[in-house]
C-alpha cells in the first residue's frame, strides 16, 4: 500500500534500515519526545493499543488548552510571552537565518537564505508570525501539510497548509525480531506515518483514516510530555489547576459579599392563639406580600430575582405567639470583613507563575522604567531564558520546513543536511530593553576595570591578555577590530592631508590679500600725503638723515616686492615651457624706473614727481608709468 504524500528517498532509506539492523541491534523502543502512537508492526495496520481513548483525552485537553486561552488573566499572559518572543516591527523581519557558522561555499548559503527568505512568505510569517507562535504555544503542537508538484518534485514546496491537531496523530510502527541465541526481542525496523481523519479521532475508530507520509506533513510540540510518554501536554497545562481554583475562589467571593453585605431584617409575627396549620400560612402570606427574592447566576454574574428558589439574601420571618412581644422587625448586621481579597492574590500570583511571567508585569504600574541592571529582579531574567528556549524549540519548524526544501530542489542531500543543520541558527528580533541593560553594564564595569590596569599593561600585563580577559574579546573579534581600526587609520589620514592642503591654500590666500589690503592702504595714505603737499608744500628743508631715511626705506620696499614676486612663482601652478626670446632685456628695479620717470621718493613705498603728484604701485609691486590723475 502506497501512502497519501510523498516520502524523501524511500526506497533507500527502507533499504538502509534493514541494512542497519544486520550491525546495528538495540531491543529499547525509541524515545516517544512526539507524541507518537506505538503500534506493534503486522503490515501496514497494526495491534493499535488504546489509540481510541488516546485520541479523546488528548483532544479534550486541546479543547481545555483553547478555553483557557480566552480567558482575561490568561490572554494577558499570553500577550506578554508571545509578543517577547516574537516581534513584529514595521521595518526589518522578525526572524533571519545566521550561516555564519555553516561551512560551506558562498554561494550554497546565499540560496539557503533565499529559500529561507521563501519559507517565511509561505507561512506568512511576516503577518501571521504572531499568531502561528500563540497557536503553537497554546495548543503544544502544530501541523501543516507540505504541497508539492508531484510532475516535479525539484520546484521544491508549493504550499504549506495548516492541520487542527485534533483530527491528526502521528504513527509509529514497530516490528520486531527475536535473538536466536539470547531470545531476546529486538528492533528490526520501524515506520512513520500520520493518521488523519476530516471528522476527528474521537469515536472515527481505529482503523479509519488516511495515512500520510512522514516527510509531507511538518509537525512542531512543546516537548512536554505527561508521565506516560503517550501525548504531548501544552505549556498551559500547569496552569490547568490554579486557574480553576481562582475561579473558584472568585465566584465564593462574589456569593459571600452578596449574602453577607446587606443587612437583613428579622420580622416577628404575631400569630394569636392560631392553629399551628393557620399561623404558617398566615406568616406565609405576609412573606409573599412583602419579600424580595434575589439570586446569582454564577454564569454570567448577573444578579435576577427568582421566586422558585430559595436564597441567602432572603429576610427571616419567625411567628410568635400570644403572651409574648407583639409583632417586631429587627435588622441583622452585615459582614465587616468585605474588603480582604488576600486569598484572589494568592491563586492569581500561582497563576502568572505557572505560566512563567514576572508578577511585576501583570501588576498595574503608573509608569514604565528601564531602571538598571540591579534593579531587575530574578524573575525577569527567568522570564528572558524562558522565552530563550521556546524560541528555540519553535526554531523546529523553519528546521523541517528548510530540510524538504533544500532536498526537493537538491542544494543538499539528507546526509548533508544533517551536517548543515548543526550550523543553523536564527536570530530573533528582541524588544527586551533588560538585554540593552545589561550590556551596556558590563561594557562600563569592564571599562573600568580597563583604567585600573591601564598602568601596568606592558609592565604586568600584555596588550592582548587585557583584550581577552577584560575586555573579553575573542581572536575573531580582535581580527575584525584590527582591520577596522587600519582601514579608519587611513582614512584618518587621507583626510589629514585633505585638511592640511585646504589650509595651506587659505593661509596663501589670506597672504595674498594682506598684500592687496597693505597696497590699497599705501594708495589712501598717498592721497593723504598730496593733500598735505598741497597746503604745506614739499619739504624742502630735509635734513640730510630723512633723505638717507628714505633711500633705506626705498630699498627695503624693493626687497619686499621682490620677496613676494618669488612666493608668488612658487605658488603658481606649473605651466608648459614657453619658447625663450633670443636675449632677455634686463630687469630694472623700482629705483631705476622712478629715476627715468623723474620721481622722487617721499616715503611709504611712494613716488612723485616735481609738481606733487603721486605715482602707485600696480598688484605685482610694479611702478607704474603713467601718474596718478586723481
Amino acid at each position: 500500500m502506497k501512502l497519501f504524500g510523498f516520502e524523501i528517498g524511500n526506497a533507500k532509506k527502507e533499504a538502509e534500515v534493514v541494512d542497519q539492523t544486520a550491525n546495528q541491534k538495540s531491543f529499547t523502543l525509541p524515545q516517544n519526545d512526539d507524541g507518537a502512537v506505538t503500534v506493534a508492526g503486522a503490515g501496514y495496520y497494526g495491534t493499535y493499543v488504546d489509540l481510541d481513548g488516546t485520541f479523546r483525552n488528548e483532544t479534550q485537553l486541546i479543547t481545555k488548552y483553547r478555553e483557557l486561552a480566552i480567558q482575561p488573566e490568561m490572554e494577558s499572559a499570553l500577550d506578554e510571552i508571545v509578543n517577547e518572543a516574537v516581534v513584529i516591527e514595521d521595518s526589518g523581519k522578525s526572524v533571519e537565518i545566521n550561516l555564519d557558522d555553516l561551512k560551506a561555499p558562498n554561494n550554497i548559503k546565499k540560496i539557503i537564505e533565499g529559500e529561507f527568505d521563501y519559507i517565511l512568505k509561505l507561512l506568512n510569517f511576516g503577518n501571521m508570525g504572531h499568531d502561528i507562535f500563540r497557536r503553537w504555544y497554546i495548543d503544544g503542537r502544530l501541523f501543516y501539510h507540505v504541497v508539492i508538484d508531484d510532475v516535479d518534485p525539484s520546484l521544491g514546496i508549493q504550499e504549506v497548509k495548516y492541520i487542527d491537531p485534533r483530527r491528526i496523530r502521528k504513527i509509529r510502527e514497530i516490528q520486531k525480531t527475536r535473538d536466536p541465541n539470547t531470545g531476546v526481542e529486538l528492533i528490526k525496523r520501524q515506520i512513520e506515518y500520520y493518521l488523519y481523519n476530516e471528522k476527528g479521532m474521537i469515536g472515527a475508530g481505529t482503523n479509519l483514516g488516511a495515512k500520510i507520509a512522514s516527510d509531507s506533513v511538518i509537525n512542531v510540540n512543546s516537548g512536554i510530555m505527561d508521565p506516560k510518554q503517550t501525548m504531548v501536554l501544552s505549556y498551559l497545562h500547569k496552569s490547568i489547576k490554579p486557574f480553576n481554583n481562582l475561579r473558584m475562589v472568585e465566584d465564593a467571593t462574589v456569593i459571600y459579599r452578596l449574602s453577607r453585605a446587606p443587612e437583613r431584617r428579622v420580622f416577628y409575627i404575631d400569630v394569636g392563639n392560631m392553629p399551628t396549620v393557620k399561623a404558617e400560612q398566615y406568616v406565609r402570606d405576609i412573606m409573599v406580600k412583602y419579600r424580595n427574592k434575589l439570586v446569582y447566576d454564577s454564569n454570567t454574574g448577573e444578579i435576577k430575582d427568582d421566586r422558585k428558589h430559595l436564597s441567602m439574601l432572603e429576610d427571616f420571618w419567625l411567628p410568635r405567639r400570644e403572651g409574648s412581644k407583639g409583632t417586631e422587625i429587627s435588622t441583622l448586621e452585615g459582614a465587616r470583613n468585605l474588603g480582604e481579597l488576600e486569598d484572589v492574590k494568592y491563586f492569581q500570583s500561582k497563576l502568572y507563575k505557572s505560566l512563567n511571567v514576572p508578577v511585576s508585569r501583570m501588576e498595574p504600574q503608573q509608569g514604565f522604567s528601564l531602571g538598571r541592571t540591579t534593579e531587575i529582579n530574578r524573575d525577569e531574567i527567568k522570564f528572558n531564558k524562558f522565552i530563550t528556549r521556546i524560541r528555540n524549540k519553535f526554531s523546529t519548524l523553519f528546521d523541517d520546513i528548510l530540510r524538504v526544501q533544500l532536498v526537493l530542489k537538491r542544494v543538499c542531500t539528507e546526509e548533508e543536511w544533517k551536517e548543515f543543520k548543526e550550523d543553523i541558527w536564527y536570530d530573533y528580533k528582541k524588544d527586551n530593553n533588560f538585554d540593552e541593560i545589561k550590556d551596556a553594564e558590563l561594557l562600563n564595569l569592564r571599562l573600568d576595570t580597563l583604567q585600573k590596569v591601564d598602568p601596568f599593561v606592558g609592565k604586568y600585563y600584555s596588550v592582548m591578555w587585557v583584550r581577552k580577559n577584560i575586555l573579553q574579546q575573542t581572536d575573531d573579534d580582535i581580527e575584525e577590530i584590527n582591520a577596522q581600526m587600519e582601514e579608519e587609520g587611513q582614512i584618518q589620514a587621507q583626510m589629514d592631508q585633505a585638511n592640511a592642503e585646504a589650509m595651506a591654500v587659505q593661509q596663501q590666500q589670506d597672504m595674498q590679500n594682506q598684500i592687496a589690503f597693505g597696497a590699497q592702504q599705501q594708495i589712501a595714505q598717498a592721497q593723504v600725503d598730496k593733500e598735505v603737499q598741497k597746503i604745506t608744500g614739499p619739504d624742502q628743508g630735509a635734513s640730510k638723515s630723512e633723505a638717507q631715511g628714505r633711500d633705506h626705506e626705498s630699498k627695503m620696499m624693493d626687497k619686499k616686492i621682490e620677496l613676494e614676486r618669488m612666493k608668488q612663482k612658487k605658488s603658481a601652478p606649473a605651466k608648459a615651457p614657453e619658447k625663450k626670446p633670443a636675449k632677455a632685456a634686463k630687469k630694472k628695479t623700482v629705483a631705476e624706473e622712478a629715476k627715468e620717470l623723474d620721481l622722487i621718493y617721499v616715503g611709504n613705498g611712494k613716488y612723485a614727481n616735481k609738481g606733487g603728484t603721486v605715482t602707485h604701485l600696480n598688484e605685482n609691486g610694479i611702478l607704474l608709468p603713467y601718474l596718478n590723475k586723481d
